[in-house]
């Protein structure tokens, strides 16, 4: 994976698509948890929410930089 994508002559992270990827992963995953009504077990939702991606991203991060 490069380090930096050339977007228009703009220079982004190479991990851009990664947390795009992860973000988009959370989103559909938490939609799933909101319908069977998981996060009213959790004693904070957003602090699940947030926990979730940063488990998504580290997990793609790890399997693609191994």
């Amino acid at each position: 994976m490069p380090r930096e994508i050339d977007f228009f002559g703009v220079l982004l992270p190479g991990v851009l698509p990664v947390f795009l990827l992860s973000a988009v992963l959370q989103l559909v995953l938490d939609a799933v948890l909101s319908y069977v009504g998981a996060y009213r077990l959790g004693w904070h939702p957003a602090l699940v929410r947030l926990c979730m991606f940063v488990c998504i991203f580290s997990a793609l991060l790890v399997t693609l930089y191994q």
